[in-house]
């Protein structure tokens, strides 16, 4: 079997695919601090034999925790002479123009630690500077002294000159060999010192945390005898080894929530469905993402912590494009100074968690006001639930500012809920450029199949799919995932003339290094395959598009195709194109991807039960517009390919409820995944 595991900020996923294609799930809480034992808890609950398991793969929020949380290691920072406080300035744009009282962000480095030594090289990589390794010396010393736990490298132009880098690296490993240390040209070769300063920085803060935890959860893997290639999923939609995951621990910064949005692109391409929103709603955040053309987006744009008045931290590696807030099953319900009513971001998270589970939680949260609203069933938590005490936590902390009662009040916090990732959604497709009555919802997740109709239905979304394993559907993602890589190297090109041969010759050398890096994780020439894309702009522009070109070698020929390619891209971002200004190519991107053997996904057989014997019960469930309506429910156990129930409806499984509204019509397809057709 091929096993994947997905650490939540309140559930630890486990998905696996036995070889005949047969598809099992589970879930155990997740285990703050000691996130590696509710792995281990999932794969004892789940009786799987060790030797039986074929390959793991992994996703993890221990990086973006570190991050978030500020519990990442104390971290110096070598850099040019004159560049120390690069971090400190950042960029002169704020995202909130008229906010007087803004504040750049503090860097992760404190002045104190930044330090500079005396090397230079010239934008084309010409060595001006020797680097004067007594500075590197003096630096050493310095954070000894501190106490820094990491450092990070960074010069001025080692994105196309990487040799001093190289030096003060092997000088420090023979001063100081147990630090961690990162050299910015290993994490990207992209220019923008900023950004590339702040994503060395980042990937060292995070780098002795993310060791240690790569490393007890493979010791303790190894010592149940779980002894088979393991990967870690990455924030580009691929996956790596562990080793390499140890390296570049800023790769994981999304590690958990891309792998969905991955499935959500193979499950599309399965159901002949090539445009998808992916829609996720976990116990902590929801998060979605646009796919076109069957295609998973990327970008290295992203920012950590961005707000509409923080500008974020930027990390400058491919991370699949994706909006996240901070809404979920466990977001708190609370009143701010204006009397106005909010849901999250504060979450309660797996501990105390929502008032439902009996943990010490007393503020109501979206999971409670669903149990107050009938969608969710009591019977389905793995714990006695005490619906006197979360219909009093949502009437007294919420309805009794209102003069409400506690359901009326739980359905003013789903509203509320509803409205925050309906934003979302806008923000990947309406903000975008995209008309979402063109695409499917795939809506998963513990919270997606229970949001996904009434959001839809604000959308004119005509179809939305609930995969077989929704609550656990970013593991099986993971299980549809290679291996990949991205090299992305600034190389800039006017096309109006360039020259051909060297554009060529540079895909060929990316290529070649590609096929070394995927030799050592023992995938051969033959299983390798590349993506190509090229970041273009209009001359006189500042900031790029992302392409993707065509798997061909340019030439005069078909200059034109990349030309038009650029086009369409860029209209579709910004609505305009400018057909008469001259294009350059900005940076060089390949993806590389190692092809890891799957197993097929097995069609559902037919369960010998008719639809009456799959009704549960019937009990009164709240719809925003209806009221309160008698409302059938459906074990999603007992469904059979074929069949075809009309809503009002809920489809109940242990850990997710999907919500079918008056005048929605749902079926079951021949995988077990429900289709809900909108009416709309």
């Amino acid at each position: 079997m091929r096993v994947a595991t997905d650490i939540g900020g309140t559930f630890t996923d486990l998905v696996y695919i036995e070889e005949d294609g047969t598809l099992c799930v589970n879930k155990s809480h997740t285990t703050p601090p000691d996130f590696e034992q509710g792995v281990l808890d999932v794969i004892e609950k789940s009786n799987i034999a060790p030797e039986a398991v074929r390959d793991l793969i992994h996703g993890t929020t221990v990086v973006i925790n570190a991050l978030t949380e500020r519990k990442g290691a104390r971290t110096g920072l070598i850099t040019t002479k004159g560049f120390r406080d690069t971090l400190e300035i950042g960029r002169g744009n704020r995202p909130d123009l008229f906010n007087f009282n803004f504040k750049k962000p503090e860097s992760f480095v404190p002045r104190y630690l930044r330090l500079e030594v005396e090397e230079r090289t010239d934008y084309l990589g010409n060595e001006l500077v020797p680097l004067k390794e007594d500075d590197v010396r003096k630096c050493v010393e310095v954070f000894k002294k501190e106490g820094v736990e990491a450092i990070a490298i960074v010069y001025l132009h080692s994105y196309v000159n990487e040799l001093h880098e190289v030096q003060t690296k092997n000088l420090i490993a023979k001063l100081w060999p147990e630090i961690a240390v990162t050299a910015s040209h290993s994490i990207s070769k992209e220019w923008r010192e900023y950004e590339r300063t702040n994503t060395a920085v980042l990937n060292s803060y995070v780098k002795p945390s993310a060791g240690k935890y790569i490393d007890k959860l493979y010791e303790k893997l190894e010592a149940k005898n779980i002894r088979c290639p393991k990967y870690i999923m990455q924030s580009n939609g691929g996956t790596t080894t562990f080793e390499n995951a140890k390296e570049v621990p800023i790769n994981m910064v999304e590690s958990g929530p891309v792998a969905g949005i991955y499935g959500a692109a193979m499950l599309g391409k399965m159901l002949g469905e090539e445009k998808v929103i992916a829609f996720d709603i976990g116990g902590t955040t929801a998060k979605c993402s646009l796919i076109d053309g069957g295609e998973v987006k990327t970008t290295t744009e992203y920012k950590i912590e961005k707000t509409g008045s923080f500008p974020g931290y930027p990390i400058r590696v491919p991370v699949v494009d994706i909006v996240e807030i901070g809404n979920g099953g466990g977001s708190i319900a609370w009143i701010d100074s204006t009397n106005t009513l909010r849901v999250g971001p504060k979450s309660a998270g797996a501990l105390p968690g929502p008032v439902a589970y009996q943990k010490g939680g007393t503020e109501p949260t979206t999971t409670d006001a669903n149990l107050a609203a009938g969608r969710l069933s009591r019977k389905n938590f793995d714990m006695e639930v005490d619906m006197d005490k979360v219909r009093s936590a949502i009437g007294d902390k919420i309805g009794a500012a209102y003069g409400l009662d506690a359901e009326e009040a739980a359905m003013g916090i789903i509203r509320v809920a509803n409205s925050n990732m309906l934003n979302a959604l806008k923000l990947v497709s309406v903000r975008k450029g995209y008309d979402p009555r063109e695409f499917s919802l795939v809506a998963f997740g513990g919270g997606g199949p229970m949001h996904a109709a009434a959001l839809a239905r604000e959308l004119n979304i005509k179809k939305i799919i609930i995969p077989l394993a929704a609550s656990v559907f970013s593991a099986w993602g993971m299980l549809m995932t290679d291996l990949r890589s991205d090299d992305i190297q600034t190389f800039p090109v006017k096309l109006n003339n360039p020259d051909y041969n060297s554009i060529n010759r540079k895909w060929r050398q990316m290529e070649e290094k590609a096929f070394e890096d995927n030799a050592e994780k023992g995938i051969g020439k033959e299983n390798v395959y590349f993506i190509y894309y090229m970041d273009m702009r209009y001359e006189g522009q500042d900031h790029t598009v992302k392409v993707k070109v065509p798997d061909e070698d340019i030439g005069a020929g078909n200059r034109d195709l990349f030309i038009e390619a650029f086009h369409r891209e860029h209209e579709q971002n910004y609505s305009f194109r400018l057909e008469d200004s001259g294009i350059e190519i900005v940076n060089m991107h390949l993806a590389s991807f190692g092809k890891v053997e799957k197993t097929p996904v097995k069609e559902m057989e037919a369960r010998p039960c008719s639809l009456e014997e799959t009704i549960i019960e019937v009990r009164p469930v709240i719809f925003e517009e209806s009221g309160k309506l008698d409302t059938v429910i459906y074990s999603r156990a007992k469904l059979s390919p074929g069949m075809v129930l009309s809503g009002p409806a809920v489809i109940e499984e242990l850990s997710a409820s999907t919500v079918i509204y008056p005048g929605m019509t749902a079926y079951i397809d021949k995988y077990g995944d429900i289709i809900i057709e909108t009416g709309v």
